[in-house]
């Protein structure tokens, strides 16, 4: 649990985005729950980069909708209920980035204007379009929860295609660990937590490019650039920001996932770079043989932990 509370904004602002999250900063253990509380004056943190980050996300719901939309036809009520939470806080929170005409809401950073009634549309899909974070609903089942409805433009090497309909449980089969130690705390969280306890968790992955749409396998190997010395201004650090809270009226449990960036480069501009870089290392050193297979280091585990190494030390 001993994750720093999200950083606060003037509300008509949108946040800092440099090192918004660092969850390898030794205040928690990686392939861990971590969740905490979460304030919902910060559930959604617009940036500096919205306008290019909508832009894209309009871009493969356009032209990738196939793999990046998926919903069950009994779930646009809870759709419509998602949406209509996120236009109040967003218009509430950010009144200088969203404006509500009547049932037309603008997104200032686009320009783009969505009417709220369009019944043509799914819920979800106008929700996917003003916010940066992607959105998956989850209702409870015989089987468990399962995945019901999502617009998953940014996902970190998973398919929503794949992975549509599955159990809580199913969903991550794969994460080490999981069916001895997270599953029934998982479980736990999902039939427990209240409409007025929303809470929040993040975690990281390296990737060698910054590119937010990433549905390739986990078993699948990235590209990485065959020189170990071209690791240090190429590597990126992934983080997701999770947000989980129930719906009051479906009672269905929306999942939010923001993808932050940042180069390891951003290491040496960072007042804190040094030691961010020197705990992230130790991180990666610290994971075990299926931990570095689920994260995608396995091959590449020694020459990432010598590049923060050399950020660490100031080269």
């Amino acid at each position: 649990m001993n994750i720093a509370a999200p950083p606060t904004s003037p509300a008509a602002e949108p946040i800092a985005d440099a090192f918004a999250h660092t969850p390898y900063d030794g205040s928690r253990k990686a392939f861990s729950v971590g969740l905490a509380p979460l304030d919902l004056a910060e559930w959604i943190e617009p940036d500096a980069h919205l306008a290019t980050t909508l832009a894209e996300r309009a871009a493969l719901i356009r032209d990738r909708r196939d793999i990046v939309v998926c919903e069950e036809p009994d779930t646009r009520a809870a759709q419509r209920e998602t949406l209509e939470l996120l236009v109040a806080h967003l218009t509430a929170r950010f009144p200088a980035q969203y404006r509500l005409e009547g049932r037309h809401l603008t997104v200032a950073a686009t320009g783009r204007t969505f009417d709220l009634d369009e019944e043509s549309e799914a819920p979800l899909v106008v929700a996917g379009q003003i916010v940066s974070d992607d959105l998956v609903l989850l209702r409870k089942s015989e089987a468990g929860y399962r995945l019901v409805a999502a617009v998953l433009c940014f996902p970190s090497a998973w398919s929503l295609t794949e992975k549509f309909g599955q159990s809580l449980d199913e969903l991550h089969r794969a994460v080490p660990g999981y069916e001895s130690k997270l599953a029934r705390v998982m479980n736990r969280i999902f039939e427990n937590l209240k409409v007025d306890q929303p809470v929040w968790r993040v975690n990281w992955s390296i990737y060698p490019d910054d590119e937010l749409h990433h549905p390739e396998s986990k078993e699948r190997p990235r590209h990485w650039f065959e020189d170990p010395a071209h690791l240090a201004p190429e590597a990126f650090v992934r983080v997701e920001r999770q947000t989980l809270r129930r719906l009051p009226e479906s009672g269905d449990m929306l999942f939010t996932i923001r993808i932050h960036v940042d180069p390891f480069l951003a290491f040496r501009r960072h007042p804190e770079g040094r030691a961010l870089a020197a705990s992230l290392r130790e991180q990666i050193l610290g994971l075990d043989a299926d931990q570095l297979a689920y994260k995608g280091l396995t091959e590449h585990r020694d020459a990432v932990a010598a590049a923060l190494e050399r950020l660490a030390a100031g080269a």
